[in-house]
């Protein structure tokens, strides 16, 4: 596997249209570069290069010191398929961490994650990652792939329904957007039990007042996207938790009583310093 290395000037010369990437100037290239913090993530490709699925996510945790632990993964049965559905605080480390953990419990030859297609590019993490929101053809065989994974007793699914990481509230708490129910859906489908996952973590404050500045505007762009990979920088020498629930039973259930279910369990996962 070929060492990956972000450059964020040709990205942007490539997508924008018609040569205008030629026209911006340098420094807000600059600028950009270190808004994304480009080096630092360039040194934690290199170091965990060539390492792929858990084992690339377990160096780049080593890179940053970062300690994590899990309450309630060792109780689970390691022969019974499950959907772990987990909320999503971090969008990005919090991926990451889950992928090493679980990944380590189950091998990388038995977990995939539902993940947007265009995390696809990184390639480290490509054979643990099951790619949706594609279209046609390309559409039709990543359907495919999640129902084969799904119908694989011997393949543990991770899913982030709400697909877009947490955000503040106006009531001052920080969740989870709109959960979708397609999780749900191929859980029973398939007879999986989902397994509700609490990330206990936050982004800094500046994220989210970005995203309230953002909403206030009216600017549908997520601008603070462009924020979250400094927010995995600034997670260095951090300990993360992650709290694995018990399975939720499939009696009854349908897709959008199982969805709802699973995010109400998943928010009442609280570490016992937080009750």
């Amino acid at each position: 596997m070929e060492l990956l290395q972000l450059n964020l000037r040709d990205i942007l010369r490539h997508r924008l249209p018609d040569g205008k990437g030629k026209l911006v100037p340098g420094f807000v290239y600059s600028l950009l570069e270190k808004i994304i913090c480009q080096d630092e993530l360039n040194a934690i490709l290199r170091h965990a290069w060539p390492a792929t699925g858990s084992a690339f996510s377990r160096a780049v945790l080593e890179y940053l010191n970062l300690t994590v632990t899990t309450t309630g993964l060792d109780a689970l049965p390691a022969d019974r398929p499950y959907v772990f559905a987990s909320n999503h605080p971090l969008g990005g480390l919090d991926g990451i961490a889950l992928i090493a953990v679980v990944g380590s419990r189950f091998g990388d030859g038995s977990i995939r994650f539902m993940v947007n297609d265009m995390l696809m590019n990184v390639t480290p993490l490509a054979d643990v990652f099951l790619p949706v929101n594609k279209y046609g053809a390309q559409g039709r065989e990543a359907a495919m792939a999640i129902s084969e994974a799904f119908a694989n007793p011997a393949i543990q699914i991770g899913a982030f329904p709400a697909g877009l990481v947490s955000r503040l509230g106006d009531t001052g708490e920080v969740a989870d957007l709109k959960w979708q129910k397609a999780f749900a859906a191929k859980a029973i489908e398939y007879g999986r039990e989902v397994v509700p996952v609490r990330f206990d973590g936050l982004n800094r404050r500046r994220f989210y007042r970005l995203a309230r500045l953002r909403k206030k505007l009216g600017l549908k762009i997520n601008l603070e996207q462009v924020l979250l990979p400094s927010e995995l920088c600034a997670k260095r020498d951090h300990t993360l938790r992650i709290i694995f629930g018990s399975p939720i039973p499939l009696q009854n259930e349908t897709p959008v009583t199982l969805a709802r279910k699973t995010r109400e369990a998943v928010y009442a996962l609280l570490p016992p310093d937080r009750l």
